[in-house]
């Protein structure tokens, strides 16, 4: 059940009641134990990291709800800092407990947890020291420092002059140590240079520590200076120049954010002037603009004085008391109406002449290309504006409105959208400039520019929505009155249609925000809540559909769709708004065939190609739309001659004969054509399941050669557009002929059943085309012409048709299914008994097609095909007239399907398994002639049929490896395993072989039925002798076999037949062979076949010998390698010790990758000592002619 159905229904979503589930800090004996731990594990480094990952997943738990930290902070940091005072705590172990604070802070944040240290008179001195020690190049140690810097900023609070603490410094002149006061400014600018996190520490201190009374008196002025020095001779080129301009520019931030405005208002126009001389604004680095952008708001608050202003907009009072005790809404509105005149009076002062500077480069950021400085300008324009004037805040919005300019880029409506949603927040924004900014906010939740393959616009979108949740929360509903229906209807759209899925959440929850001044707002997010909006078919096809119920909402989703998504740079997006028509004709019929059609015309004729396009879809699928409501209804359709006779249907039909027609003459291929081929042919569906009178009518021709001509050259179009367009045209071709085809019903045209003829082409693809447009055809065009059907790319073994002989095998089911069966029935009109064994001979053989090219086993998609539509006319001929299938049939198709079964791709193995228990378990009727069906329902009971894996060697093996106890599936269940158990693929290999020799060690002691199993070993081995795609897995699977003492009960007979065949067919299978795979796997057996005693022995010991001294080299070491280890093996090979030593030793220390000649000496040798004769080298004879 979705979560909207959940949610209709009564019920909470379960993602919704998973949320936000801690309610406590639930680990904190684990992050006890953790802390005390610490002095144990502290040496051992691989101890360390466990523990510090351990604490960081603890802690990162509640980075969403920090809060429920804070009663045990003071606890984590007390014994933490005990253990950093303690005189035996190594500096590794001091450095790991800074680590565990650094967490802590990183999660609770540094504002909240630096109040928690101690900060006493005592703990200036040794936390300076402490500081002062480290080395701040130290990368491993970043964390101390940054935490000592946080514990210092707070020991600078306390309330005594900082002189007290230098003692006789000032009396003593033989002492040349500096003052705490110096020692700490000093310290902060060493760490104000630093490039890690160190820096923004270092800034606080400067914030805290030089705005004191006394330090401010003798160190503010001095301190400045050698910030604005800094800044003004340090280049950001470099980066140790980029990160002192950072660390400058913060700490100018903070001191003018924490210090007194009396202080620094005679410093601000220097260091307004040395910002403005330094270009921070033009920088390539984005944190030192967004700094910059910091510094100069941070100057215009000190400019202005810190006033609240009388004029700005608010919504109740500050005070929950006063809001409580107001009785009415209209006495809560009546309280926040500013008094003008008191206005007018307390706005009586001069403004600096330096705040117009400030402004526009507060204006300028919120046009900067990176999102963190637009976001810290439009903060910055919030703040500065709070402090003027009425008439100057309201020049300030008109600035942030021309941001809006469709000459603007996206930085600048996205930094707009920002500074309006702050000017609103803060009450700035009046009231009466709402009909100024709800037009542009409302465009802005559409914003859309394409750019490259891409499109820009989801950040503006986004921080629209931002807008609408802060102007909900910022003014009354009555304010709001006049524009809730235009901001409702873009939120409702920018909920279901907006491509970005953030976008979608965004704007669902601004529904949920006002949902007491929205239209149905309770309704709407109910079905559209955040987690539904997720899955953007379901909002395109279903959601809008339920909103398009309410009236206020119906026609905007429409016009939307047809003005900004039917057009849309995205295929996807322009599919998905054409199939929303087709769903919201629904709910305005007679406005979609009056109004959205006749738009929809010119714009399918236009010269864009997308909106062409999706013109043209949306035609079909209203049109369509339109058809089935008609029906339902039993009324005329809405752009019939009849319903309209002078309108929509002579464009319509204008429309369709000429410009569409046209445009496949002008570009029939290319990328116009790939994608308006489908789209037409989408129309010409539609249209057709609509049934227009076009009956009889010049463009049904046209339409069949587009059809046509798209089937025909499917190879001229790229490999990705080729599915579509063949799909689009096979849907095509079966509404077209349904429709306009027939002349009455059941009877077809006869001068149009030849139009699909190409099976013999050369074209693979053309013939794949044709071949499923057979498939595709209604049954009253293939009656009386069944027999012309013939399954011409079936039969072709041609490697290069193997996607004809797929989709051939696919069409032979699909015509099959079409004509239906009669067991006496006309072979012309009907499967019967007359054509019924041609179908599955053709499909039987491709049950054996094993092709392979560069991709790979082809094949597998025809035997694939075959499986399926094997099944599918099986089912169909025993539905109607099971005495059409003979025993020979039926018994040659399930062990075709058994060794599918059994074979080596997973996937394959599982369609064969499928549709091999499918024909077993059927009972509606019963499949005939199934051999051993009780056997095999024994072996597959009907529960397998849904609990069996057939991907999963391990469960499908076991299975499938009982079929060799029935004779009848014995040779072809062996056949599919040998590819299996001498395959490649690790985990099949495994548990086919392990299957098998289960098996074999079932029958060892009945030498009847381990005859049998030999003798269909032996020829399966004939049958697909030197064909490799068998042989070399045989070969390794017999090696297996050997190896395992399967056959121990042939050994124990000299020369038994079993072992003199196999032999046979191993010497004429690497007869002449120069497979190395092939002769490595044999020599593997030769090894195992010595096992067998008598005249078999020797012929094998030849064979090795003889590969002693073949061509390649690698033939020879490995052939000596093996011999050796057969040799300790099998240790009644050589019955002389000395015999055997000396033949051990020549096989270890001979070089075998030595030339022929020598390597025949010992080869000879070897012979000898064995007792075998020594091969003869054959002469070749040339006989010359006369």
């Amino acid at each position: 059940m979705s979560a909207m159905e959940a949610v209709c229904d009564g019920e909470e979503p379960e993602v919704v009641t998973e949320a936000c589930l801690l309610s406590e800090f639930s680990e904190r004996g684990e992050a006890r134990a953790l802390i005390n731990n610490l002095p144990d594990i502290h040496h051992d480094t691989v101890s360390r990291e466990a523990t510090i990952e351990k604490f960081v997943v603890i802690m990162d738990r509640y980075q969403e709800q920090p809060h429920l930290l804070d009663p045990h902070l003071e606890w984590m940091l007390n014994m933490l800092l005990e253990m950093i005072r303690s005189e035996k705590s190594p500096p590794l172990m001091v450095h790991l407990c800074f680590k565990f604070l650094y967490i802590i802070s990183k999660v609770r944040g540094y504002k909240i947890f630096m109040q928690l240290f101690p900060h006493e008179v005592s703990d200036v001195q040794p936390v300076l020291d402490l500081l002062c020690r480290q080395d701040p190049k130290d990368t491993e140690t970043w964390e101390t420092r940054y935490i000592l810097l946080l514990w210092l900023s707070m020991t600078c609070l306390i309330p005594f002059d900082l002189s007290r603490l230098d003692g006789h410094l000032s009396t003593d002149p033989g002492l040349n140590r500096e003052s705490i006061m110096d020692r700490i400014l000093a310290v902060a600018k060493s760490f104000l240079r630093v490039s890690d996190k160190s820096r923004d520490a270092a800034s606080v201190l400067v914030s805290k520590f030089v705005t004191r009374p006394d330090v401010k008196q003798k160190r503010l002025g001095d301190f400045l200076d050698w910030c604005l020095t800094t800044i003004s001779q340090t280049s950001e080129i470099t980066m140790e120049g980029t990160v002192t301009l950072d660390g400058a520019l913060q700490s100018l931030a903070q001191l003018f954010k924490h210090g007194k405005r009396d202080d620094f208002l005679q410093y601000a126009p220097t260091v307004l002037q040395c910002l403005n001389q330094k270009r921070i604004a033009e920088s390539n680095q984005a944190t030192l603009r967004k700094l910059g952008v910091k510094v100069v708001q941070r100057l215009g608050l000190t400019f202005l004085k810190p006033r609240l202003a009388k004029w700005r907009y608010q919504r109740g009072s500050r005070s929950l008391a006063v809001n409580l005790a107001q009785s009415s809404v209209t006495e809560s509105v009546e309280a926040t109406k500013p008094d003008l005149e008191s206005v007018s009076q307390e706005e009586d002062y001069d403004i600096p002449e330096e705040v117009e500077n400030i402004i526009e480069q507060l204006l300028v950021g919120l046009k900067d290309k990176e999102t963190i400085v637009r976001w810290s300008s439009a903060k910055g324009i919030g703040r500065v504006t709070g402090r003027l004037p009425k008439q100057l805040a309201d020049d300030v919005v008109e600035s942030v409105l021309e941001c809006f300019s469709f000459q603007e880029t996206d930085n600048a409506w996205h930094g707009g959208c920002l500074a309006l949603a702050e000017l609103g927040r803060r009450g700035l924004l009046l009231p009466s400039r709402l009909s100024d900014v709800v037009p542009l906010i409302i465009k802005a939740l559409t914003y859309d520019e394409k750019r490259g393959a891409c499109s820009l616009g989801s950040n503006v979108r986004d921080a629209a929505c931002y807008v609408c949740w802060a102007f909900a929360r910022a003014y009354e509903p009555n304010e709001l009155k006049p524009y809730v229906n235009q901001i409702a209807s873009a939120l409702v759209i920018a909920t279901v249609f907006d491509r970005n899925i953030t976008c979608r959440k965004a704007a669902s929850v601004n529904i949920l925000s006002p949902q007491g001044t929205f239209p149905h707002g309770i309704d709407i997010v109910t079905a559209a809540d955040y987690f539904t909006v997720g899955n953007l078919n379901n909002c395109y096809l279903t959601i809008s559909v339920y909103i398009a119920g309410f009236e206020e909402y119906t026609k905007p989703l429409i016009d939307h769709l047809v003005a900004m998504k039917v057009n849309h740079w995205d295929g996807v997006i322009r599919e998905l708004a054409t199939k929303g028509l087709h769903n919201l004709t629904i709910q305005a019929p007679e406005y979609m065939a009056n109004t959205v059609v006749p738009q929809l015309l010119p714009m399918a004729t236009g010269m864009d190609l997308h909106r062409r396009h999706g013109a043209i879809l949306a035609c079909a699928e209203i049109t369509h739309a339109l058809y089935e409501l008609a029906t339902q209804n039993n009324r005329l359709h809405p752009l019939s001659i009849e319903a309209s006779p002078n309108h929509n249907f002579l464009l319509f039909n204008a429309f369709l004969v000429t410009d569409v027609f046209l445009l496949f003459f002008f570009n029939p291929r290319g990328f116009g054509g790939e994608l308006m081929r489908p789209a037409v042919c989408c129309l010409i569906e539609k249209l057709s399941l609509s049934k227009m009178p076009f009956k009889d009518d010049p463009v049904i021709t046209g339409w069949q050669w587009l059809i046509d001509d798209s089937l025909k050259n499917l190879h001229l179009f790229s490999s990705g557009a080729r599915r579509g367009i063949q799909d689009a045209a096979l849907s095509a071709l079966a509404a077209l002929c349904l429709q306009y085809y027939q002349v009455e019903p059941g009877v077809a045209d006869v001068e149009m059943q030849g139009t699909v003829n190409a099976e013999q082409s050369p074209e693979v693809l053309t013939r794949c085309g044709c071949a499923l447009a057979l498939g595709s055809l209604p049954p009253f065009m293939i009656r009386g012409k069944l027999q012309k059907v013939r399954p011409h790319n079936v039969s072709s073994k041609a490697a290069s048709l193997t996607e004809a002989r797929r989709d051939a095998a696919t069409a032979m089911s699909q015509v099959g299914v079409a004509v239906g069966v009669c067991a006496q029935g006309s072979p012309d009109r009907v499967l019967c008994e007359g054509n019924i064994r041609p179908v599955y001979e053709a499909l039987l053989g491709c049950m054996n097609d094993y092709s392979t090219d560069s991709r790979g086993d082809v094949g597998a998609w025809v035997r694939a095909a075959a499986m399926t539509s094997l099944m599918e006319v099986t089912l169909l001929v025993v539905a109607s007239a099971p005495e059409l299938l003979s025993s020979d049939l039926v018994q040659r198709m399930m062990c075709c399907l058994a060794q599918q079964a059994a074979e080596k791709i997973d996937r394959y193995r599982a369609h064969a398994g499928t549709v091999f228990l499918h024909l077993l378990h059927s009972t509606d009727p019963a499949v005939p002639h199934i051999p051993h069906r009780e056997e095999l329902l024994s072996i597959f009971p009907l529960e397998t049929g849904t609990s069996l894996n057939w991907n999963a060697a391990s469960q499908a093996f076991p299975h499938i490896t009982q079929l060799l106890r029935l004779h009848q599936y014995q040779y072809h269940t062996l056949l599919g395993l040998t590819v299996s158990v001498g395959g490649l693929t690790e985990s099949t290999v495994r548990y086919s072989s392990q299957s098998l020799f289960e098996y074999l060690k079932g029958i060892q002691q009945d030498a009847t039925v381990l005859q049998q199993f030999g003798d269909t070993l032996l020829r399966i081995f004939r049958n697909n002798l030197r064909n490799d795609r068998v042989s070399v897995p045989l070969l390794k699977m017999v090696d297996q076999i050997l190896a395992n003492g399967c056959f121990d009960l042939f050994a124990s007979e000299e020369s038994h037949p079993f072992c003199v065949e196999l032999l046979a067919i191993c010497k004429e299978e690497i007869k002449k062979s120069k497979d190395v795979q092939k002769l490595l796997s044999c020599i593997a057996v030769f090894c195992g076949m010595v096992q067998f005693k008598g005249d078999v022995r020797e012929k094998v010991l030849v064979q090795l010998l003889m590969l002693l001294c073949h061509p390649f080299p690698v033939i020879r070491k490995t052939t000596a390698s093996q011999v050796y280890e057969m040799l300790l093996t099998y240790d009644d090979v050589i019955d002389d010790d000395q015999v055997l030593t000396d033949v051990m030793a020549s096989l270890s220390d001979t070089n075998w990758e030595s030339d022929i000649a020598t390597m025949r000496t010992h080869r000879n040798q070897l012979c000898d000592w064995l007792g075998v004769p020594r091969p003869i080298l054959v002469t070749k004879v040339t006989h010359l002619g006369d």
